[in-house]
Parts: C-alpha cells; structure tokens; sequence
C-alpha cells in the first residue's frame, strides 16, 4: 500500500507530532492509516497488544490512527542507559546492550527486522506514515543507516523534510540538508514542510520561495504553532529541560529529574489538575520543602539513578519532607529505590552488586533477566485502576503485605505502615480519574475528574485541524501513492 516517510532537519523538529496529527487527519478521512518508525531511541516507551514494547511516540500515533498500538511500528528501540549504552529492543524484546563502539556494527543487520515489520504493516492498510530520527544530515552517521535514508532507500519510500523555523536558520537548515546529502538520497525528498510557524505566513512568504528554488523542492505547508501539542505525552527527556511544566495550583507536586528518568509522562495528567503545581526539579536544586507529595519516577538505570539522587542531596531532602507528614510516591525504578536494598547479581544495569535503597519502604529488590511486559488492571487506593508493567525486577518484603494495589494477575507494590509512602510498578496510573482524584485527595486535592484519554484525543483532533487548514494532505496523499509496490 502506499507510504509517506518525515525526515527532519535536525532533532526535535516537531515530526512526532506532525505525523500523530497527519495519522489523525487521514483516519478522519477514512483511510485506514499506521504510524511507523524504524528505530527509535528513547527511555518513554509503552507496552503493545502483542506483548512488547515501542516507543510512546508510536503509541500515540497508534492511537491518533485509533489503533491499538502493535510492535512492528516500532521494530528497533533503543532505551539509553549511560552515555554510552543502550538498552536494544528489537521487536518489542530485549536483545542485548549495544555499546557506542560497536553500533554501527550493529544496527545494519537489524534492517531486515525493520523491512519485515513494515511489510506486515502496509498489507494491513492504505497508507503507513513513517518517522524518520533525529537529523537526515548527519552524513557522518549515513553508512549502515536504518532510521532516515538507509530504509527510505531500502523500502522505496518518498520523503518530506521538516524544518523548524522557530528555532531559527530554517532556509539554511534545508538548502544546507541539499547540499550535503548524496544525490540518490536527495532524490528521495519530494518536498518539505516548515514547521512551528509564529506570526503573519505573509512574512515568510518569499523565505518560502526562496527554499524552493534553492533545494528544487515542493513546499507542502507552512505549519502554524501548535498550541494543542502541550496536552500530548512527550517522549524526548529535553522536554523536561525546557519546561518546568509547572500549572500554578495551591498544592506542589515535585518530582528529581534522574539523569535516565523513564516513562515520566506517568506525570501528564497532573497537568490536568488546577490546584496542583507540578514542580519538575532539575539537579542542582533541593527538593521544595513545601511540598505535598514527592513522585520518584521510573528509571533506566535504577542503580545509578540512585546514586544520583544521593549525589543531589536528593535523599536528604527526601527523608526531611517524610519527617515533615509528606508523601512520596515511587512508580517502578522509584519504587525500587524506596527499599533497603536493590540487588543486581546478573550485571543487568552494569557490575554485579547490590546498593543500598533509600529504606523509606520494607523491601528489597532483585533485577532478573526476565522484563514483564504486560497492561495491568484492578483496584489500588480503593479505587479503579488500569496501566502497564514494564519493569525488570523483582520485589520482596514485609510492606508489599500492604500492596499497593490488587490487580487481576495479584497484588502489586507496597505501602508503608504510616500510609504515606508508597510503591508500585503500574504505569499510566494516573491517567485514570478515579485512582487520581483517591491519590490526591491523600494530600487533600480535590480533582478535576477530567479525563486524561478524553484530553489527549481532543488535542490530536485539533492539531490534525490545523493541518488540514494549512497542509496540502491531498497532494500528501497522491505522493505516497507512489510507494505502492
């Protein structure tokens, strides 16, 4: 069926979520639409119907094609776990560690995973939107390349190159992404599309022009800002650099940004909540000390997630705010810090050991080899609730006698005797209204009882509007119809 891939100039260039919004728009149209994305990298990721993992940008844009989310849009995942290793999931299952040295190396045999699961992907509907990574110019990076040119190539896919003119160079940024790709690459590009426009269009009117004539490319849309993508789960970690997503309610929720933190937009439906401010707290700075409740998030490198906590004075301030009556939510790899101990005796997170926990919680944890992977649903805090596991660990200890929540396949989590601190391994715990509104009202919040879903499908219908107001989705539409095979 047909294809249409978006490249981009440079990282964070807004593709995931103009392809969320193009899957949206063209479902709306009645086509049968699925996102797919090569590989990807990135510590967010989401749990599949088949019982794998992808990353969250994938499931949304499942979700924007309003499917659910399946493992072949996302066949190779790399979840970063220092500076130079990753974490390599390769159809939804760990495969191994793949270090800096040895990735070229490494991802070019993964091409044929990457051309499968997109082939099963176009035999199930009329058009696949695909999302390049990070910058198509890094020509350094070209050889043994499966995320931009090297599938686009491979699966005969045309390509739009997405520029962002709010950060500036945009006419550069095109021109020059021609000038240094090889002319076969190059040929693939059908066109761009400038993205995260502010202000009168008429004023870039002839900077438009300019683009192409000097690239020989077709403009397919000058794509405002888009205002609802705020009211999206964000995947990239730099989100959180930029932002202290702060709401200004009476009540503080604080949160330690660990340099691996992962599946932090367990947080997003907070921001749902006007009473609450979610104070997001970058190193450097203490833990505030008004605040009502501390989430530890999940974690990559729960170890050495760990240990930066300590390097912050992060366990310091922690053991002052449970001192003070606060209470402290640990989801996942934060629920495993919470314990006395966490073991590794199979090296999974780095040298074979064990660390001493935060010992807030009676528990103790053992990593294994094994990842569960797998929805979860059932009661925690009296109140309905429904999320995923996606965790390698297993946790023992007087405390989980008080789970945190009991779930069709057994209890989860643990509570201390005080009740005001708090374990689990479900994710997406918050997006529920019910376990929301019991969680803060623990803290004395009365919630909103909006529906984070409902939210999140209402800002895909308004961006995908806002596309259709300012893209040319025809012209998109025949020019994927060029992929056909």
């Amino acid at each position: 069926m047909a294809a249409l891939m978006l490249q981009g100039t440079g990282s964070d260039v807004g593709k995931s979520v103009l392809v969320a919004g193009l899957c949206r728009a063209l479902a709306n149209r009645g086509l049968r639409v699925r996102p797919f994305k090569p590989q990807n990298m990135s510590n967010n990721a989401a749990v599949t119907e088949d019982g794998g993992e992808i990353g969250r940008a994938q499931a949304l844009q499942a979700l924007a094609c309003r499917v659910q989310p399946h493992t072949d849009m996302n066949p190779v995942l790399l979840k970063p776990q220092a500076d130079r290793t990753s974490q390599l999931i390769v159809g939804g299952k760990v495969r191994g560690t793949l270090h800096a040295g040895n990735f070229r190396a490494a991802r070019k045999p993964l091409l044929g995973d990457v051309l499968a699961g997109f082939a099963r992907l176009r035999a199930q509907c009329d058009l696949v939107l695909v999302e390049g990574a990070g910058s198509l110019a890094e020509i350094n990076l070209r050889a043994g390349d499966i995320a931009n040119m090297g599938f686009a190539r491979a699966a005969n896919v045309p390509v739009l190159l997405v520029g962002d003119i709010d950060r500036g160079g945009v006419i550069a940024a095109i021109v020059g992404t021609r000038a240094v790709l090889d002319p076969e690459d190059a040929a693939m590009i059908r066109g761009f599309l400038i993205n995260k426009f502010r202000g009168d269009p008429a004023l870039f009117a002839d900077g438009y022009a300019a683009i192409e004539v000097r690239s020989g490319w077709r403009g397919y849309g000058l794509i405002p800002w888009l205002s609802a993508a705020s009211r999206l789960p964000s995947e990239d970690a730099v989100v959180l650099e930029r932002s202290s997503r702060a709401t200004g309610g009476r009540t503080r929720i604080a949160c330690p940004m660990l340099p691996r933190i992962a599946n932090f937009d367990d947080l997003d439906p907070l921001k749902l909540e006007p009473d609450v401010t979610l104070a997001m707290i970058p190193p450097g700075q203490p833990l505030p000390a008004d605040a009502a409740l501390v989430i530890l998030p999940g974690s990559k490198a729960t170890i050495a997630d760990l240990a930066a906590l300590r390097e912050q004075g992060w366990d310091i301030d922690l053991r002052a705010h449970h001192r003070r009556g606060g209470a402290v939510l640990g989801i996942c790899g934060g629920y495993q810090m919470l314990g006395r101990t966490i073991a590794d005796p199979h090296g999974i997170e780095g040298p074979p050991g064990t660390a001493e926990g935060l010992g807030l919680l009676d528990v103790t944890t053992e990593l294994t080899r094994e990842k569960a992977l797998h929805p979860a649903r059932g009661i925690a805090l009296e109140a309905a609730v429904e999320g995923y596991e996606m965790h390698m660990g297993v946790t023992t200890g007087p405390d989980t006698t008080r789970a945190f929540a009991q779930l069709a396949s057994g209890p989860d989590g643990a509570i201390s005797a005080d009740g005001r601190v708090m374990g689990t391994y479900l994710h997406g715990l918050l997006a529920g209204t019910d376990l929301r509104r019991a969680l803060l009202g623990r803290i004395g919040v009365q919630s909103s009882g909006e529906a984070y879903g409902a939210s999140v499908d209402a800002a895909l219908d308004a961006i995908a509007a806002d596309l259709e107001a300012h893209v040319d989705i025809p012209a998109l539409i025949a020019l994927a119809q060029e992929a056909r095979s």
